[in-house]
């Protein structure tokens, strides 16, 4: 039901006047024009394209979640778990993106390095990926210690 001004003209602010809230004056696409529209979109895109995207993201992401963006409304509170995986997922796609990036790879390597030392800072241990922190394969617990070396021990071995 459409809700009218004073004068008796349609509100201007009502969202259902006529199919939702208009973006450029125009009409808005059909689920089918979008629909299309994602299809072509997703011909014509590459796997490296979203590789390199992606992987923007996840350093936007992880600066974010270390606290480093913009001022403190924007990054937010530091998230350490957030941010371990952050580092985690950028240090997977690294070696993937190197190639695409060429020259520009030496940036994700910095972009990497800060978020390390930020989660180290806040976290007071190392971050995923450097000597003595968490791993991807070790699920950031440390092995257990014995007699044999890391080695699961065993009373009277």
């Amino acid at each position: 039901m459409s809700t009218q001004d004073p004068t008796g003209q349609p509100d201007a602010e009502d969202p259902q006047q006529d199919g939702g809230p208009q973006q450029d004056g125009g009409p808005q696409p059909t689920q089918e024009e979008m629909m299309a529209a994602y299809e072509e979109q997703m011909r014509n895109i590459r796997v490296e394209e979203v590789l390199v995207q992606s992987l923007a993201s996840f350093i936007e992401l992880g600066g974010r979640r270390a606290g480093l963006a913009g001022s403190a409304e924007e990054a937010g509170a530091p998230d350490l778990d957030q941010l371990g995986l952050a580092i985690e997922v950028i240090r997977a796609l690294q070696p993937l993106a190197a190639p695409l990036l060429g020259p520009n790879a030496s940036q994700v390597d910095q972009a990497l390095s800060q978020l390390q030392v930020a989660f180290a800072q806040q976290a007071g241990t190392p971050a995923p990926g450097q000597p003595g922190g968490p791993s991807s394969t070790g699920g950031g617990k440390p092995e257990p210690e014995g007699p044999g070396g890391g080695r699961l021990w065993v009373p009277g071995q």
